[in-house]
């Protein structure tokens, strides 16, 4: 498929294909908008099926991050990255190799930890390119509890919209997923009283959680059908189509995985099942918040009290968003998706250039 028809292009305005053959990286860097700064986002390293299959995530995830920032009001367009391969092709020259690939666009994208990639890879990245964020030099480091955390106050602002409620005692909580966003978020849950339903591929991490959290484990395909008021997806995304929806017992979608609807219209769907989503791209912005406040070129030193209070203001985005999508009679997707475009529209001078 030849890229400017695919689907998910929507007007990147950089994608770079990238391969060094003594390392054997093969990897994707896609800049999708920066309007409102240099692109900001994560990279992923996945043994996608087909090369086609890592080219449509990578679009979709740099998107995400361009309405992400947005959301946050941070000063930073949107990117992603995908390494294709297995965990066991992980070296330090083909984290030096992605790095010098960031730095061949000169400060447009900054890279940062996703599925697959540590903090530790992206140390080694840092060592052949000042673009990387999410480093232990930087300030936060690993911004995974950062993101939990975000999730969190957008999941109790959709519990305040949904069921009226503040407190989450008692809650039911199933959290598909336990990484190390799902983890942090199942420990946040468990500290305020919420009733966890975990699901993950990995035995350890459920057995670490039902330990620690008194946690109630089912089969990765059960998870759909249990009776809980929040589903929580935390793994990869499109877990959210025709044949999940109808399973659903839960009246909120809250959860940190990027790219949670298979398709735009499923937003609609689960308005019609009468499902409160917490759009993804604004309720996971946690980790990009902080990574944004480690970034802002001669700005001060990364202050982290101030970025948890950006991250806590997460809370009042998806309240926002909740009011514009009942004002406007749209789905809460659609309602978020307006709100961001709106922030990226380019000022009108430059737009009639």
């Amino acid at each position: 498929m030849w890229l400017f028809d695919h689907p998910e292009f929507d007007d990147h305005e950089k994608v770079l294909f990238g391969h060094d053959h003594v390392t054997g990286l093969k990897a994707i860097i896609a800049i999708h908008d920066t309007t409102r700064g240099p692109a900001v986002g994560g990279c992923r390293l996945w043994n996608y099926a087909r090369d086609e299959d890592a080219l449509t995530d990578v679009l979709r995830l740099s998107r995400g991050m361009s309405y992400k920032s947005a959301l946050a009001n941070l000063p930073f367009g949107g990117g992603k990255s995908v390494i294709l391969g297995t965990p066991d092709i992980k070296s330090p020259a083909l984290f030096r190799a992605m790095g010098r690939l960031v730095d061949s666009l000169g400060g447009q994208y900054r890279v940062a930890e996703d599925v697959g990639i540590s903090v530790e890879n992206v140390e080694v990245m840092a060592e052949v390119s000042p673009h990387v964020a999410g480093t232990r030099a930087g300030g936060f480091g690993d911004p995974s509890p950062a993101t939990a955390r975000g999730v969190f106050m957008g999941l109790k602002a959709a519990v305040k919209a949904k069921l009226g409620r503040d407190d989450l005692t008692g809650l039911r909580v199933a959290v598909q997923g336990l990484g190390s966003v799902g983890y942090h978020l199942c420990r946040l849950l468990h500290a305020a009283g919420a009733k966890l339903v975990v699901t993950d591929i990995n035995q350890e991490a459920i057995a670490r959680c039902v330990q620690e959290f008194g946690a109630e484990a089912v089969a990765p395909e059960a998870i759909y059908d249990q009776e809980v008021d929040v589903y929580a997806p935390c793994a990869l995304g499109a877990t959210i189509h025709d044949e999940t929806i109808p399973r659903l017992k839960a009246s909120i979608v809250a959860g940190s995985a990027n790219n949670q609807l298979a398709e735009e219209r499923h937003g609609e769907a689960l308005r019609q099942a009468g499902i409160l989503y917490a759009p993804d791209y604004a309720i996971n912005a946690g980790g990009v918040i902080v990574i944004a406040h480690e970034t802002r070129p001669g700005g001060p030193a990364y202050d982290e009290a101030l970025a948890m209070q950006h991250v806590d203001r997460i809370h009042e985005t998806l309240l926002a968003i909740f009011e514009r999508a009942e004002q406007d009679g749209v789905a809460t997707s659609l309602a978020a998706d307006r709100v961001a475009e709106d922030r990226l529209a380019p000022p009108l001078s430059a737009a009639a250039q």
